[in-house]
């Protein structure tokens, strides 16, 4: 199936993109063309193309994990809660609005922004800085182990791995849940 092929190349060349061994203007099109030339159809302008509506069409994606809303209601009112994302800005602004999460979150850092992508330490910094809280009344919250849990470990920050396919590791994390109903019984 294409989509499985397409996420084979995502995840691949996103992690060259953390690594710093491709540029975004290149991983945009070229996860694309990959999997297209897969599948025997090698055409840089059709996977340009595929590109141009992928990041057009996706931010209008507003499907959320299970209790998002009710979770983030909740923590709104104990917390003051930001992001720090490696997704592209162009997409990620856009998302946050259209699927009405932008208002939970008081600072809201882009890779792009900060010049560093997660698992980069420095990005961790940076958002404390920006949001003007310190790392011992801080947590990360993230859902992808090596960038959002390990980096945040690196900057000294705790932690909760929101780990729902309770995929097994080695990793000592502050906590681990396998849903967002959990946080509550951390936070």
């Amino acid at each position: 199936m294409l989509i499985e092929i397409f996420n084979k190349y995502n995840d691949q060349l996103w992690e060259e993109y953390r690594l710093g061994k491709i540029k975004k203007s290149k991983l945009k099109w070229y996860r694309f063309y990959l999997s297209l030339k897969e599948k025997n159809v090698e055409d840089k302008s059709l996977a340009k193309s595929l590109d141009e509506f992928y990041l057009s069409e996706s931010p209008k994606k507003t499907k959320l994990i299970s209790h998002t809303i009710e979770i983030l209601e909740k923590l709104k009112n104990k917390y003051t809660l930001h992001i720090i994302t490696n997704g592209f800005n162009e997409v990620q602004f856009t998302k946050l609005e259209n699927s009405k999460l932008d208002r939970y979150f008081n600072v809201i850092v882009s890779s792009e922004d900060a010049g560093v992508l997660k698992p980069d330490n420095r990005i961790f910094k940076y958002a404390l800085e920006k949001a003007g809280a310190g790392q011992a009344e801080s947590i990360m919250i993230g859902d992808i182990l090596e960038v959002d849990i390990l980096g945040a470990r690196a900057a000294g920050l705790d932690q909760i791995y929101l780990n729902p396919g309770e995929n097994p590791h080695n990793e000592k994390i502050s906590y681990e849940v396998c849903s967002l109903k959990e946080i509550l019984e951390i936070l």
